[in-house]
């Protein structure tokens, strides 16, 4: 009866290795284009991205030349975004840009290049509620160039107004982040360093809203350093550009080495 049974057991096992594991029933089979695209945009509705993916993918693979083709490879860029695979979305939109480089629409995967590096976040950052300015500024970056593209290939673009203001918030986050460091750097008194962290902002984000900061950082740094010139002439330049700046009314120390203590307490 064993030597039965383990026969039969062999005759299965052969029978799987010959026939393989079932396939996966294809419910598009036999659709045409439109409708492929249709159910594919309903389940984007649905939020069921999933779904919605593979639509797209079947529809991209079986009429490659079709009317539906292109959008479908933008909503795919759209997917991933949505799905939150930065990297998925990126190559999605480099693609589309590689392949139409004149269609319509290509100014909206310029917009998604930027758009998925912007709302990056690691999983230590999400793990941690890091702040966005404690954050490593690489993927703000990317995000900034990624929109400068945009702006500077369709200036008229419907994303122009939205990229814009992004590009501004980006600018006054980087420049909050070296302002971050630039404090830290104070506080472990490394003056130099922090100075030339001021510097960096006051050369590269000279519209940003981190200007003022900078400035009073680099009086206290000079002050720590014994570099009295410099800090006369920074504080020249805090007193034209920002004459009512909280540090020239009352209330001030005195000593200009703790002003950035001072400015610290004031604001965060």
């Amino acid at each position: 009866m064993k030597y039965s049974l383990a026969f039969f057991i062999v005759i299965w096992l052969t029978g799987c290795s010959i026939f393989g594991a079932p396939t996966e029933l294809d419910e598009t089979k036999g659709w045409q284009a439109d409708r492929i695209y249709a159910e594919a945009d309903q389940k984007m509705r649905d939020r069921d991205y999933e779904k919605a993916l593979k639509y797209f993918k079947t529809l991209e693979s079986r009429y490659p030349h079709g009317k539906y083709a292109a959008q479908a490879q933008l909503e795919t860029a759209y997917l991933y975004f949505k799905k939150n695979d930065t990297a998925s979305c990126i190559a999605a939109a480099d693609r589309f840009i590689k392949l139409h480089p004149n269609h319509p629409n290509v100014d909206y995967a310029y917009y998604m290049r930027g758009l998925a590096s912007f709302t990056e976040r690691g999983i230590i950052e999400k793990a941690t509620q890091q702040q966005i300015n404690d954050r490593d500024p690489k993927a703000l970056n990317t995000s900034f160039l990624a929109f400068k593209e945009l702006l500077t290939r369709y200036p008229d673009s419907r994303y122009a107004k939205d990229a814009t203001l992004r590009m501004t918030y980006l600018v006054n986050t980087l420049a909050g982040h070296e302002l971050h460091v630039a404090r830290y750097y104070m506080k472990r008194k490394a003056h130099i360093a922090a100075v030339n962290r001021c510097k960096y902002v006051l050369e590269n984000y000279p519209q940003s809203t981190s200007v003022e900061e900078a400035l009073v950082i680099q009086i206290s740094a000079y002050d720590l350093l014994g570099m009295q010139d410099l800090k006369e002439d920074t504080l020249r330049v805090l007193k034209t550009n920002y004459p009512n700046s909280p540090m020239l009314g009352k209330g001030v120390p005195e000593d200009e080495k703790v002003w950035w203590k001072f400015w610290e307490s004031l604001y965060n």
